[in-house]
């Protein structure tokens, strides 16, 4: 990429036939509040190029924003402010991008505004906003955009212990949620816990806001935090990159005060067989990221945070064909 960039929002597009890679927000290499930027760059595969769009026409930059394509259009959500005194702020703004003409236009707001969410596009229409943090805490509403209408509704809530910093990734009428933080209050004390959960939904045929829930297996390992995740078009299964196992603040730093480590793993969820599978691992660890781009059968990582905290402008191939295309 143009810049180094963490915690960007990342979508992918096809726009007069050529796919496209599409990152807004972020945070770059200094990791203060200053950092944090309104920047939105374009990947054109075809010509191997980016292009560094207009800046997204709000105040300040937004961290935990993401972003989704439906409808021709990319949707841009929520995300925080951090002001200088260090106080964050959930943002209810939704923006469309119209990668035709480069422009952005303010749709109709959220009605709980959330950051660090998931958001899973269904039907090339309704976007699905599951769990996040609002304001100073989590809640585990289901928000659901109709792109076509400009209209929210209210989906099943999610059934597991309201989370942010999770990921998932949807494949027909099924999607999966899993990890990310919850917060715990003991003795009146503030605690920020990583959350092992993993739950699978379904998107009733007959009614997009009833899901139909049921927890299943972790992946193997310690839960992560912030990982890429989506759908996997070779295997149909849903697929889970990089992360950290130590939860953290803006800065890399974990709420333990200590630095977190980047993770590698690499995992694939079978819809089939309600199986995980290890796959190779990434050829470098990163965390910190907010969405998957995919082209054909191939993944990318764009951005993210390196060991060491190191932000990198870096984008990383999933499976890799080779060193040459890192």
């Amino acid at each position: 990429m143009p810049l180094a960039l963490s915690n960007n929002a990342v979508a992918t597009a096809v726009v007069g036939g050529t796919p496209r890679i599409y990152s807004f927000f972020g945070i770059g290499p200094g990791k203060t509040h200053a950092d944090i930027g309104r920047a939105g760059f374009e990947y054109d595969k075809a010509r191997n190029t980016w292009t560094r769009l207009p800046d997204v026409p709000v105040m300040q930059g937004r961290l935990a924003s993401v972003a989704s394509a439906a409808g021709g259009g990319i949707y841009l959500f929520g995300g925080y402010t951090v002001a200088a005194d260090g106080k964050e702020v959930s943002t209810p703004d939704v923006l469309r991008f119209d990668p035709a003409s480069r422009s952005y236009r303010k749709v109709t707001a959220m009605p709980t505004p959330v950051d660090d969410s998931v958001a899973l596009v269904h039907d090339d229409r309704r976007i699905y906003l599951v769990s996040g943090w609002h304001q100073d805490r989590n809640v585990a509403l289901v928000q659901v955009y109709d792109s076509r209408e400009d209209r929210w509704a209210r989906a099943t809530d999610f059934p597991g212990a309201p989370v942010f910093g999770h990921a998932g990734a949807i494949f027909g009428n099924d999607l999966l949620v899993c990890d990310g933080v919850r917060l715990d209050v003991i003795d009146g004390k503030r605690t920020f816990t990583a959350s092992p959960e993993c739950w699978r939904g379904r998107i009733a045929m007959d009614d997009p806001a009833r899901i139909e829930w049921r927890e299943v297996a972790p992946h193997p390992g310690p839960p992560r935090y912030r990982m890429a995740a989506g759908p996997d078009p070779a295997t149909g299964g849903l697929l889970f990159l990089g992360g950290s196992e130590n939860p953290y603040n803006f800065n890399g730093i974990g709420y333990d005060g200590r630095p977190s480590p980047a993770s590698a793993r690499a995992q694939v969820y079978d819809l089939g067989s309600d199986r995980w599978r290890e796959l190779q691992p990434l050829s470098h660890a990163s965390m910190d990221h907010r969405g998957l781009a995919t082209i054909g059968s191939t993944h990318y990582l764009i951005g993210g945070m390196r060991n060491g905290q190191q932000v990198s402008g870096e984008v990383m191939r999933f499976p890799p064909a080779s060193d040459s295309d890192h």
